[in-house]
């Protein structure tokens, strides 16, 4: 037998639960660590058959019960208790994630703050002050532009001066 398989047995060999084979007996015999380890295993096996448990207090039981009645005469919170600790902390953490979202996001969309509308225009795409970035941002914010009475003032006034 190797030396594995005798330490695996040896705590049910210590305690009786298993008998002692010829095979295991010749390899204890033979081998000065295993039968030293199941010496040290075998004293540790007879201090814990001395052991004995101390005794609780007599007065445990009373103790026990008095406080069983204290905590049951407490009012119950109620499933909002429970409930309300756990789901805002869910909520504040959602919160966070989007405004943290929102700050550090670079892409581009229109987003709306009460009645205004501001297009964000995508810089990724091409090169700022570029005719086609220009075309762009226009194209993105055309119905911002064309609510301004200064650019349809503006209209008016070429198509007066091409069309006299």
């Amino acid at each position: 037998m190797r030396c594995e398989e005798i330490r695996e047995m040896m705590p049910d060999l210590a305690s009786g639960l298993m008998g002692m084979t010829p095979e295991i007996g010749g390899h204890l015999a033979g081998c000065g660590a295993c039968s030293g380890k199941m010496e040290e295993v075998k004293q540790t096996m007879a201090l814990l058959d001395e052991w004995r448990a101390p005794e609780p207090s007599p007065y445990f039981d009373v103790r026990l019960q008095a406080r069983l009645r204290e905590e049951m005469a407490k009012p119950q919170a109620g499933w909002l208790a429970w409930f309300r600790r756990p789901v805002l902390a869910a909520a504040l953490t959602v919160l966070m994630a989007v405004g943290v979202g929102l700050f550090f996001s670079k892409g581009s969309g229109i987003y709306r703050f009460g009645d205004d509308e501001v297009a964000v225009v995508d810089s990724q795409s091409t090169e700022p002050g570029t005719a086609v970035s220009d075309l762009q941002a226009l194209e993105k914010n055309h119905d911002l532009y064309s609510d301004f009475d200064l650019l349809d003032d503006l209209e008016v006034q070429q198509d007066v001066v091409a069309n006299p």
